[in-house]
């Protein structure tokens, strides 16, 4: 009947009890169902298999590299040429805006690729990128007139060869090179075909080649169609703006609609009112563009950056601050991370020099020390000594006649059933709980009680108690008590300055007790202050007479200004005090004898005024001149660095402190063989102002007019990675009299000459520097460290995890990397 409802019928496809494949899409049809393919998959719906796109005849649409994806695909492009907005074109990237491609002087771009330049009087090193003095004299690599295009290579007879960078071939008269296909795609744009007269460029079928025979520009589709069938309304449409001609007035995207040409703008442009110009959009306007430091706005894009002491984490937006300390050889003592910085500290006794060393102070240079005779210097630390006869007194600068003392022990024998032992007592009055006798010829050590026995195998010893296991010293302002059988704290009135002691020292003034558990004389209290002196330095004092001062505290005697001179009042405590005939300024001291001013020797400074001594440079330092004021100015000397066969460094004199002048610094780097070199300079501080005074060279050997790999006498804070042009380098690195600097730390690895080809491609990528992470990246002690240790060791790679390396290098950086290593590999896939 007309008014009962259908018949329920069951759907397949809801109940999934259809067949089709995974890669299918199940469709209800009124008595059953159909199976169809994924857009991206061809088959009958129950086996589908995914379509490449990149097959057919149109290279999927692509100009350059198509890639097939399961139901899809997507088009790269090759190096030196960026995806265009529609997804298929590559449009020429312009290196050179990018820190000027990281060329040293000049800069200059073509299409697929760009080209270093240097200015008159220099010429471009192999690495592409750094500009090299010529020479006139001889006719070898070094002079202007060597004749080659690219590569100069000096013959064992003494003549000279050319080569050509990778991509180019040498030309027939052995000097000029000519391009190929394998540089910057030849120059083309789309396709290029190596010929007898060089690379030919073609164009995709839906584009046409360009007069200037490289570029390649989108055809309407009535250019399709020949001559002949061109009617009425296609020679309108030819009057009218497309996008053939001159990419229809757009200066980015265009397309032809029914309308006339519309244009559009790639990310980071907005399209203007006139509906043509593209116009960059300033990201950093807005909430800094998301970085934590510093927005730098680039063409289309922008770029963060950190402050100094600060990294960029992968992110691309966050800073962390760098821990300094955490590198290798950061400090030679102790090291503070601070946000951004950090510092050095060296132990007591030690003073910091070249920002990160520590050197033993001279403290016998100060005023010998302030000891009454003699002074002898040690390491961290210095000794006062006297004269034969005398004694050091209590506070270990001054000199006391040595008391006599009778000794006053008593000895007694008591026998018992068993046999008989020893008492020793001590009329002495000294509080001791230990002493040395000899009795009968023989020396015993006593004391007041044994050492308990340890449950283990062995005892501690004298002046030591069990904790947790160990043996442990007591320590100063204690002693070892025997009856309670643990440390135990001075009492006020004594003390104690070493450790493991069975008793403390009495104080030796009874007039101030002091504090309990003394660690030195100097917290007996009662000393004499500074200023003041008394027969043991202690109360009752009295003041320097007129004519002599004392700096220090607890002393038995005043020093006198020397010279006649005479102090301002009684009680002096400086030298400054003395009525000296003139004010000496810093780096001078005053000669009592002369009653002059005299200029600090070498090796020696004096950072106060009014002072009549200079302090010796600390460690092995010495200073550029007399009359240094600062510590800084006392500096290393040595050459430094460490040369290995695998991975190594070098640095100059004093880093990174400012180096010394007239050093003459050599290295030698000579792999093992079959290997090849690779140098990194993170950043190079060289005044220019003294005319190239100070210079680092790197060549093949000593020879003035051998192959030279890098030179300069100026400062980039820049880096630059180059490859070494002979097999082994020879450095050097020399400095005048004129201005100074921090110099530099350059690092080097050697590596499989197998991969030489692709370790140049890498360095000589202007992408590599363009960016300002990237550049971190070269100064970053540790990333350079993971770098060069698997380019040293290439199964190290297999260490680090594909999220270790996410988190190491940004993600701009890996893209390159891969792209390189990929393309080396094709041929061997």
């Amino acid at each position: 009947p007309p008014f009962l409802p259908p018949p329920i019928s069951s759907s397949n496809c809801s109940e999934s009890t259809d067949d089709c494949h995974i890669d299918a899409l199940c469709q209800n049809t009124p008595k059953s169902f159909k199976c169809i393919c994924k857009t991206g998959y061809k088959g009958d719906g129950k086996h589908c298999e995914d379509m490449d796109e990149c097959e057919n005849d149109y290279n999927g649409g692509c100009v350059h590299d198509c890639i097939n994806i399961p139901g899809n695909y997507r088009c790269t492009c090759y190096d030196g040429f960026m995806l265009a907005d529609d997804g298929h074109n590559c449009l020429d990237a312009d290196e050179c805006l990018d820190n000027n491609g990281g060329c040293q002087q000049i800069c200059v771009n073509t299409m697929g690729s760009y080209e270093c330049q240097c200015k008159d009087g220099f010429f471009l090193s192999d690495n592409q990128h750094t500009c090299i003095h010529r020479s006139d004299d001889g006719m070898n690599c070094m002079n202007k007139d060597h004749g080659c295009a690219h590569i100069c290579r000096e013959t064992p007879k003494g003549g000279v060869a050319c080569e050509c960078r990778p991509g180019f071939e040498l030309a027939e008269n052995q000097h000029d090179c000519k391009l190929t296909c394998n540089y910057g795609n030849g120059g083309c744009q789309h396709t290029c075909d190596d010929t007898d007269v060089g690379p030919v460029c073609g164009c995709h079928q839906k584009y046409a080649l360009h007069s200037d025979s490289k570029t390649c520009i989108g055809k309407s589709l009535s250019l399709i169609h020949t001559h002949s069938d061109v009617d009425k309304r296609v020679k309108r449409r030819l009057l009218m703006e497309t996008c053939a001609v001159n990419n229809g007035g757009c200066d980015r995207t265009c397309k032809d609609t029914a309308t006339g040409v519309r244009c559009s703008c790639p990310v980071g442009f907005t399209l203007q009112p006139d509906g043509k110009t593209c116009k960059d959009i300033d990201e950093c306007l807005e909430n800094n563009g998301g970085c934590d430091h510093f927005c730098r706005n680039t063409v289309g894009s922008f770029e963060c950056s950190c402050q100094k002491g600060h990294k960029l984490l992968t992110n691309e937006r966050t800073c962390q601050d760098i821990d300094e300390c955490s590198f290798e050889r950061a400090c030679d003592h102790i090291c503070i991370n601070y946000p951004g910085s950090f510092e050095c500290v060296c132990h007591k006794g030690y003073s910091l020099y070249g920002l990160t060393r520590c050197g033993d102070i001279d403290e016998c240079s100060i005023n010998n020390g302030s000891c009454e005779y003699g002074c002898l210097n040690t390491l961290g630390s210095y000794e006062c000594v006297c004269p034969p006869g005398q004694k050091l007194h209590w506070n270990k600068k001054d000199c006391v006649g040595k008391a006599s003392v009778s000794p006053r022990a008593q000895l007694s024998c008591i026998k018992t059933g068993g046999g008989e032992y020893l008492t020793f007592w001590d009329f002495c009055g000294t509080y001791k709980q230990q002493f040395y006798i000899q009795f009968s010829g023989t020396a015993y050590e006593v004391a007041q009680r044994a050492v308990r026995q340890t449950d283990g195998d062995e005892a501690c010893s004298i002046g030591q108690v069990l904790t947790d296991g160990k043996c442990v010293s007591c320590g100063v302002g204690t002693f070892y008590s025997g009856e309670q059988e643990q440390c135990m704290i001075c009492p006020p009135g004594t003390y104690q300055d070493r450790e493991g002691q069975l008793s403390c020292e009495p104080c030796p003034s009874t007039e101030g007790q002091g504090i309990a558990g003394a660690k030195n004389v100097s917290e007996c209290g009662g000393q004499c202050p500074a200023g003041q002196f008394s027969a043991d330095g202690f109360h009752p004092c009295q003041p320097c007479p007129l004519g002599t001062f004392q700096p220090e505290p607890g002393r038995v005697l005043c020093f006198p200004c020397g010279g006649g001179l005479m102090t301002k009042h009684t009680g002096s405590t400086s030298f400054r005090d003395c009525e000296a005939k003139v004010h000496c300024a810093l780096g001078h001291y005053y000669n009592a004898t002369t009653h002059r001013c005299i200029r600090c020797p070498g090796g020696t400074y004096q950072s106060e005024s009014g002072q009549n001594y200079c302090i010796t440079c600390p460690g092995n330092t010495t200073t550029d001149f007399d009359g240094a004021n600062n510590v800084s100015h006392c500096k290393n000397q040595l050459c430094g660095g460490e040369l290995g066969d695998f991975m190594g460094y070098i640095e100059s004199p004093n880093y990174p402190g400012d180096y010394p002048s007239n050093v003459n610094c050599v290295w030698t780097i000579n792999p093992p063989n079959k290997r090849r070199i690779l140098i990194v300079v993170p950043e190079i501080f060289l005044p220019i102002e003294d005319e190239c005074g100070d210079v680092l060279v790197m060549r093949k050997s000593a020879q003035p007019t051998s192959i030279t790999t890098y030179e300069t006498c100026q400062t980039y804070e820049r880096p630059i990675a180059f490859t070494s042009r002979s097999r082994k380098l020879w450095i050097q690195f020399i400095s005048n009299e004129g201005n100074s600097g921090k110099g530099f730390q350059v690092p080097y690895v050697t590596y499989d000459e197998d991969y030489q080809q692709l370790i140049e491609d890498i360095v000589r990528d202007g992408r590599l520097y363009a960016s300002e992470n990237h550049q971190e990246i070269l100064k970053d002690k540790k990333l350079i460290k993971a770098l060069f240790d698997v380019l040293a060791h290439p199964h190290n790679y297999f260490k680090y995890t594909a999220q270790e390396s996410k988190e190491m290098f940004p993600r701009s950086f890996i893209k390159l990397l891969r792209s390189k290593v990929s393309r080396f590999l094709r041929p061997y896939k």
